[in-house]
């Protein structure tokens, strides 16, 4: 009988996207019942998953006490799961998860002009190799910010800088700007796809849809078929997990318990919907 190591480095799971053509869903997670509700659905569907959080997020949910779960979760899961650090701000904190087992971990430093942003993109990836971790970069600027506090405006991603990023790093993944934004939108986005096209013809590397939550289904199909084999999903999974929390609290008997249990429900649904739409259920251990 084959046996299978659930833990994996997020690159494996990516270039059988790459190969098979389809997305893969980077969840983020902020407490036990929402990497239960991801773990759930991605077993239900035979999905290959990313689990990940965020360093804005570590005041709520400290990465020593969340961190260990994730990596728990995933190495009990029955599906392959990457377990991401996503928009890491500074060395510390990117060497603590590492140090911690993640799989994976993002350096975001696309609001520097193009050569700084290599310069720390070579950093990490000269201390990700040092676990067997992959890394992922961003190039062009989104709008929105990760804890959804700001509006820095939207910078998108040029082409040809990802192009030099790529070669001067030969880092794992790279995230693009071409009109997604982080938070809510506050209207329909309208992705350019032109960019995304064009950047595909000049660079090998697995890309990434920051900002998911709100991108209709299929603007994510088309976004699939030009390339982008990550997908960052995180709003859309608080507002669910807190959506479901408010409508179990609105019944007039309540228990911790059974909120526990729909918290999960919530954030399940979200998962179900997205593994869906992204065309990755069936594709654990393909």
């Amino acid at each position: 009988m084959s046996v299978y190591v659930s833990l994996v480095n997020m690159k494996s799971l990516l270039i059988n996207a790459e190969q098979v053509n389809y997305g893969i869903g980077a969840f983020s997670v902020a407490n036990m019942e929402m990497v239960m509700g991801v773990i759930r659905a991605a077993e239900e569907k035979a999905s290959p998953v990313i689990l990940q959080i965020a360093q804005v997020r570590l005041p709520y949910s400290p990465l020593h006490l969340i961190g260990p779960m994730m990596i728990a979760a995933a190495k009990n899961s029955s599906v392959p799961i990457a377990v991401h650090f996503d928009h890491g701000l500074d060395l510390t904190a990117i060497r603590a998860a590492l140090e911690l087992g993640f799989t994976s971990v993002m350096i975001d430093a696309s609001h520097l002009p193009i050569e700084q942003n290599i310069e720390m993109v070579v950093k990490v990836k000269a201390m990700a190799d040092d676990y067997g971790a992959s890394v992922e970069a961003e190039v062009g600027q989104l709008g929105g910010s990760e804890d959804g506090t700001t509006d820095n405006g939207m910078f998108y991603s040029n082409p040809q800088e990802v192009k030099l990023l790529y070669e001067s790093t030969k880092v794992d993944a790279i995230a693009l700007s071409i009109g997604n934004a982080h938070g809510l939108y506050t209207k329909e986005p309208k992705l350019n796809f032109n960019i995304l096209s064009e950047t595909k013809k000049l660079v090998p590397v697995p890309l990434v849809l920051h900002g998911g939550s709100g991108i209709s289904a299929e603007d994510f199909r088309k976004s699939i078929e030009l390339g982008i084999r990550k997908i960052n999903i995180a709003t859309a999974s608080f507002l669910a997990v807190e959506e479901e929390a408010r409508h179990y609290c609105s019944e007039e008997k309540r228990d911790y318990f059974k909120l526990s249990s729909r918290m999960v429900d919530g954030m399940y649904k979200n998962v179900t919907n997205h593994i869906n739409i992204f065309n990755s259920n069936g594709k654990a251990w393909r």
